[in-house]
């Protein structure tokens, strides 16, 4: 079954998007999910963006190979970046923080996942949904760093794999009482 009905979101264009992406992804964070509602994984994730690349409209976000996510992503035709307000910031730390491998999230967190389009997972309470096709992805090569100081974001020398996607809808909550 799919919670909750689509009709308490509407599709909007991401050009309308008034929020700060540095906000948003940096200070806000996102939940990535990939898989379909029968088997998936998310994970909070606060490196991203949005833009144009290839005269689309794109997202990108940073998996390490580490991450339980890391395969269902791989696996996946697509993903979907969900935002949410202030008030399940402790449900994003707990995404964040353990591994789908030991702990169902949704159910340790009370976020109820649903299907948005068949393979794409989000959760009802998010405020925002975008939903993407992947088109690319590349690993992060150390050598390139023409700061070598960054390098020092990977101690375990585990680093990220950048996906990016092509939005195909951007999703957004209806306000109560607004059809």
């Amino acid at each position: 079954m799919t919670h909750p009905p689509l009709t308490q979101f509407h599709q909007i264009d991401p050009k309308s998007l008034s929020d700060n992406t540095f906000t948003l992804i940096g200070d806000e964070w996102m939940l990535v999910s990939a898989g379909g509602l029968a088997h998936y994984n998310t994970m909070t994730a606060n490196w991203g963006g949005f833009g144009i690349l290839w005269s689309r409209k794109v997202c990108w976000c940073v998996v390490r190979p580490t991450r339980h996510t890391y395969q269902f992503i791989e696996q996946a035709e697509g993903f979907t970046l969900s935002f949410f307000e202030r008030k399940h910031r402790t449900a994003l730390e707990l995404c964040g923080t353990k591994s789908g491998r030991d702990v169902d999230k949704a159910a340790a967190t009370g976020l109820i996942p649903f299907e948005t389009s068949p393979g794409l997972v989000s959760f009802e309470q998010a405020r925002l949904i975008i939903e993407c096709r992947k088109l690319y992805t590349q690993d992060i090569d150390p050598t390139r760093f023409i700061e070598p100081a960054l390098a020092d974001n990977y101690p375990q020398k585990d680093y990220h794999r950048m996906y990016f996607g092509e939005v195909l809808r951007c999703l957004l909550k209806q306000e109560r009482g607004v059809a």
